[in-house]
Formats: C-alpha cells, sequence, structure tokens
C-alpha cells in the first residue's frame, strides 16, 4: 500500500494537523515508511507464540471485592437540602 500527497493531505485535515504543500513530500515519505515498517511486521510468523501484556511474567493481584462501608443513607441525605423517598430531590431543570 501506498499513500500519495491527496491521501496524506486529507490524513493531516482529518487530525487538524495544519500540513503546508512543500511539506507534503516529507508527510508522504513518513508515511509510506510507516506502512512499510508495518508490512515487515506482517511477515514476521508468530504461529505459536502466546501474546504478551509485558516482557517479563506478571500476575495481576487481586483482592476481594467486599463491601466495607454502606448503609449510611441517612447520615449522607443529612447533606441535603431536600430529599424525598430515601433520594436526593433536585427541581427540574429540562422542560
Amino acid at each position: 500500500m501506498s499513500i500519495d500527497e491527496n491521501t496524506a493531505a486529507k490524513v493531516a485535515k482529518l487530525a487538524r494537523i495544519k500540513v503546508e504543500s512543500q511539506d507534503l513530500k516529507a508527510l508522504v515519505k513518513e508515511f509510506n515508511d510507516i506502512l512499510g515498517f508495518i508490512g515487515q511486521l506482517n511477515e514476521v510468523d508468530v504461529e505459536g507464540i502466546e501474546p504478551m501484556t509485558s516482557v517479563t511474567p506478571q500476575q495481576l493481584i487481586r483482592r476481594r471485592d467486599n463491601i466495607t462501608d454502606g448503609d449510611k443513607q441517612t447520615s449522607v441525605l443529612k447533606n441535603a437540602p431536600l430529599s424525598r423517598e430515601g433520594f436526593y430531590a433536585v427541581p427540574k431543570v429540562v422542560e
């Protein structure tokens, strides 16, 4: 795949990057270099290789999901200027 100047200008516009017309050729070369490198990566045989999240083997530390706080509805609602049926009451703002 190859990028031409029109495509590079469109990509720059979509990315909201101002690129002067004299700089488009350099941008086209950079895009094509990147696409060439991606092509090289696609040629690498990765059959049988496990995906990695890091270069060193790691195990995520998990914790139990225990509720340690709660049942404070009345003390929380003390801060409310107006409450109704166990909830904050707010004025209607959308018609």
